[in-house]
């Protein structure tokens, strides 16, 4: 039941997609998600971003008009390769940091030379952590809302086990991003606050 992130301008045309597809479809909310069986017997799961409950009407534009984006929430991207942060309130971006740190690629050679250049990547692979907990620290200092994280599990994980970091509560979904660039946290951005659809064709 693959995930997909669809936002709120392209919700509506994805619910008449979606029906045209599998027939008419019943919804009724549950577990804080609208859930619909199509007469195919297809089904559809939609739940709001930063871990939401939904429980408002069985119906899809209900659903859509119940979709908004915390007063103050961030975006957490890391890579080896560098790392993106963002704060918004809203739609509107408060403050951002987008930074590339170089770590040395696997290489070929055996014995000692292989030990030394493992010594260095992990050298280099640490300090472009440490730099990137230290701007998301000042960028999310204080956040209270949801933080959105993707890009690398290890990455995130060591950026957010630094001790400033620590009240940071993360929300799904997790955003399997490549190295963090200007254009790929904007991205981000937007999937963070769509809506997260499954569905289990019949």
């Amino acid at each position: 039941m693959p995930l997909v992130l669809v936002p709120l301008a392209r919700w509506e045309r994805w619910v008449e997609n979606f029906e045209r597809s599998h027939g008419a479809t019943t919804y009724e909310v549950a577990d804080g998600a609208l859930r619909g069986r199509a007469d195919d017997g297809s089904d559809v799961e939609a739940s709001l971003p930063f871990g939401a409950a939904y429980d408002g009407p069985a119906d899809p534009a209900a659903l859509g008009a119940a979709l908004a984006r915390p007063d103050d929430w961030g975006v957490l991207l890391a890579r080896k390769g560098g790392f993106a942060v963002a704060r918004l309130a809203g739609e509107r971006v408060v403050d951002s940091k987008v930074g590339q740190r170089h770590v040395q690629g696997r290489t070929k050679a055996g014995g000692q030379s292989q030990q030394r250049f493992a010594r260095r990547r992990d050298n280099q692979a640490r300090q472009a952590y440490e730099a990137a907990a230290g701007h998301a620290a000042r960028i999310l200092d204080g956040l209270r809302g949801p933080l959105v994280v993707g890009g690398d599990h290890t990455a995130i994980e060591e950026v957010l086990a630094d001790p400033r970091l620590r009240e940071a509560r993360t929300v799904e979904p997790w955003l399997p991003v490549p190295d963090p660039r200007r254009a790929v946290l904007e991205a981000a951005v937007a999937d963070a606050g769509s809506l997260r659809v499954s569905v289990t064709n019949a």
